[in-house]
């Protein structure tokens, strides 16, 4: 019997007791030395002296080798060795010391602990030996007696438990980053959960059986206490989408419940149960099949584990409320416009485009009931539609909000045809126990006249919406490829409008205006001319209304403004001193806040008689904003500055206006000028206007006047002047200042004409 002394103890704080083998809780797994050397004797005593004896609360047992090469032989098909007891010398003088290399580099066993032995010890440098083959402890055989031996592998197993521990937590951190970041790729709660399932399974290494639930998840409408079952596998596939009190086992109710109401881990004999929690309380707790038997080190990854799922429980949940942000309406829990033209893409890039249509239908007057009964009328109006739209045309339809009162509508082209959308508004609409007649406008796009993707698909059903507003109210439009052609050229238009104004390529023509009494020029009218890069002239009636469309018309009227009145001003000063000159302002001009200060500047800065400047308004614009107009024309009259109302006798809806306006003339439009010579009924609308304006005592001037004729039977009507090809085309100034010199030219008042 081998006797402890003093200095053959060594006791290490935090190690267990010793006791006996197979007492211990568990039976953890022996620690595995090899034994390598060629004396038997070495073998014999090594194993004789540890009999029984446990290192840090478990057993140990031995592997043998007799040489280098069998030591090879062994860790070629074994490596599960804590650590080797290794002879110097073999078959050769080195055959240790090669051997460790072997097993550090060709083995990449940098775990294993490695005491070097040798009977031998001047033969190899101690030091040197250490530091150049990792080598852990390099003792003489006559050191290893029993307790020294013991110490010598207790410390050599500690440090392998802490190396292998350590790489095992690197190893099971890079395992959960890369699981973590594989979950948080998947899109969607219900994803995320069926990927925690796969992922800790593999983890922790069992089988994937199992399931997963989440308290009131965000897309599931549920009752307040809702759980429900969102993602399951194995023998549990069946249960996904019920609550957890309708999974009929009660084991793993009860299991889940606990989990969720004490808010941790539950580790049980024959399962476990998981809690991942979250700061919005949909919680989530996942049951697995099988009992995981984890030390502390595993514990704690468990919980890093756990930790990582919650933080990703939370950006899923995050992502899942942005994603309905991003593809669903609020209000109504339609698909949005971005839904739609997901949907839309599908329908295009299939074979069967030529069944389906896209409506988009506009709730008309939505605006006025919204603004006359409140927000929250408006509400449940749009969900009421909604609703409707919904329940009638049936699952086999996308319905989709666009905006505020646009919603869309995809389906086959049968189902959308427009008597069947038009009846939807055909019964009114209860809100708030009051019954509300709702009418809409419609425009449709059948997807085999779409040229590109959904987005091109829904800007085709817009055109036809548009189209259908502005002509047919409350009716419906089809789409057309010329629709297409026509919104393109405009969109170039306005391009091209806006470098046209960079580059100067806007001018102004004056149109003389005659006396038909005297037969002299009395005035000019300014006309907006457009000359191309390439010298063609662009018609005002294509960019006029794409000006006022696109907003430049204001900067382009100012410009407008200030260039006549100095126009009207080196006209005096070449001696053609009163002539009115007439500009035409668009309702643009008119409503924008600067307006008046702009025509006082042009006034003041150009120096012209305000009395000499006529500005023209449309009827249509008279008649639509006369309350706006009002106020404004009475400042501009009150600077001296004439108004003529253009265009008189197409709108003839309502003449009050003319009452609450201050006007000075009228001016019959060329469109009855044009038929005066025609038959005595042509000749009636010209003539009440006359009447009308006299009146009023307005004078009264015609538009495109073309022939004699037509002059000779306007005078016989009593019209005092006018204006067109028969007498001048449009003139550029210099042209223009040439023309009068050689035309008779009188004042407004009935002056002398000027000598020129």
């Amino acid at each position: 019997m081998v006797t402890k002394t003093a200095d053959d103890e060594l006791l290490f704080a935090g190690d267990p007791a010793e006791r006996p083998v197979g007492k211990q809780s568990g039976h953890p797994p022996p620690w595995r030395v090899l034994i390598v050397d060629d004396d038997p004797d070495v073998h014999t005593t090594t194993t004789f002296a540890l009999r029984g004896t446990e290192i840090l609360g478990r057993a140990i047992t031995f592997l043998h080798a007799d040489s280098a090469a069998q030591a090879r032989d062994i860790l070629t098909n074994d490596r599960d060795i804590a650590v080797i007891l290794l002879d110097v010398v073999m078959e050769e003088e080195d055959s240790g010391l090669k051997l460790v290399r072997i097993i550090r580099e060709d083995f990449g066993m940098g775990e294993t602990r490695i005491i070097l032995r040798t009977g031998q010890p001047g033969y190899a440098p101690e030091m040197d030996a250490i530091r150049d083959y990792d080598i852990n402890d390099y003792k003489t055989k006559s050191e290893l007696t029993r307790n020294k031996l013991f110490t010598a592998l207790t410390s050599a197993v500690r440090s392998y438990r802490q190396i292998r521990t350590i790489n095992e937590n690197r190893r099971g951190l890079d395992l959960i980053v890369r699981a973590s970041g594989e979950l948080l790729a998947l899109s969607g709660i219900r994803n995320f959960a069926a990927g925690i399932i796969t992922q800790m399974s593999a983890l922790l290494g069992v089988m994937p059986e199992g399931l997963i639930c989440v308290q009131r998840p965000p897309e599931i409408e549920l009752a307040e206490d809702g759980t429900l079952v969102i993602a399951a596998a194995g023998r549990y596939a069946s249960l996904i989408n019920l609550p957890i009190d309708e999974i009929g086992n009660e084991r793993v109710f009860n299991s889940l419940n606990r989990c969720l109401d004490e808010e941790h881990h539950i580790f049980e004999a024959d399962s476990t149960t998981l809690f991942f929690g979250s700061r919005t309380h949909r919680n989530m707790a996942a049951y697995l099949d099988a009992p995981i038997d984890i030390d502390d080190s595993s514990r704690q990854l468990l919980e890093v584990f756990c930790t990582n799922i919650s933080i990703g429980l939370e950006n899923t949940l995050l992502f899942s409320q942005l994603h309905d942000y991003a593809y669903f309406d609020s209000l109504t829990g339609l698909p949005n416009r971005r839904s739609l033209i997901n949907k839309l893409d599908e329908r295009l890039l299939g074979g069967e485009r030529g069944r389906y249509s896209l409506a988009l239908i506009d709730l008309d007057g939505f605006a006025e009931t919204n603004d006359a009964l409140g927000h929250q009328y408006g509400d449940e109006l749009l969900k009421a539609v909604a609703e409707r739209i919904r329940s009638i045309l049936g699952p086999q339809c996308t319905l989709a909000r666009l905006s505020a009162d646009t919603f869309a509508v995809l389906g086959q082209i049968e189902l959308l045809l427009p008597a069947n959308l038009q009846a939807l508004f055909r019964d009114a609409f209860v809100i708030q126990e009051q019954e509300l007649m709702i009418a809409s406008t419609m425009g449709i796009a059948h997807l085999v006249d779409v040229d590109g993707n959904g987005a091109e698909a829904l800007k085709d059903a817009y055109l036809a919406l548009r189209r259908a507003k502005t002509h047919a109210r409350g009716e419906y439009m089809f789409f057309t490829r010329d629709m297409a052609t026509e919104i393109r050229e405009r969109s170039k238009l306005m391009q091209a409008l806006r470098v046209a104004i960079e580059r100067q390529r806007l001018f102004l023509c004056y149109q003389p205006q005659i006396s038909l009494v005297t037969g002299q020029v009395i005035g000019l009218e300014a006309l907006l001319r457009w000359r191309a890069e390439d010298g063609r002239l662009i018609e005002p009636s294509r960019f006029i209304p794409i000006a006022e469309h696109s907003g430049m018309i204001v900067s382009i009227g100012d410009w407008v403004l200030r260039m006549s009145c100095f126009q009207q001003a080196e006209l005096s000063r070449h001696g053609f001193k009163n002539l009115s000159m007439a500009i035409n302002v668009s309702v643009g001009q008119f409503r924008h806040p600067r307006f008046l200060a702009a025509l006082q500047g042009a006034l003041a800065d150009s120096g012209v008689d305000p009395r000499l400047i006529e500005l023209e308004i449309t009827e249509s614009m008279a008649m639509e904003e006369a309350d706006l107009l009002a106020k404004t024309l009475d400042s501009i009259k009150g600077l001296g500055v004439r108004i003529a109302i253009d265009d008189f006798g197409t709108g003839f809806s309502s003449l009050s206006y003319l009452q609450r306006l201050q006007v000075d003339r009228l001016k019959i439009d060329r469109a009855f000028v044009a038929e005066i010579t025609h038959s005595e009924r042509a000749r009636r609308i010209p003539e009440l206007v006359i009447q009308l304006g006299h009146k009023l005592g307005l004078t009264v001037l015609a538009e495109g006047v073309e022939e004699q004729e037509q002059a000779d039977i306007l005078l016989q009507l009593g019209c005092e002047d006018a204006q067109g090809f028969y007498y001048a085309r449009p003139m550029e100034p210099q042209q223009l200042i040439d023309w009068l010199r050689a035309y008779p030219v009188c004042s407004p008042d009935g002056g002398a004409p000027n000598d020129a």
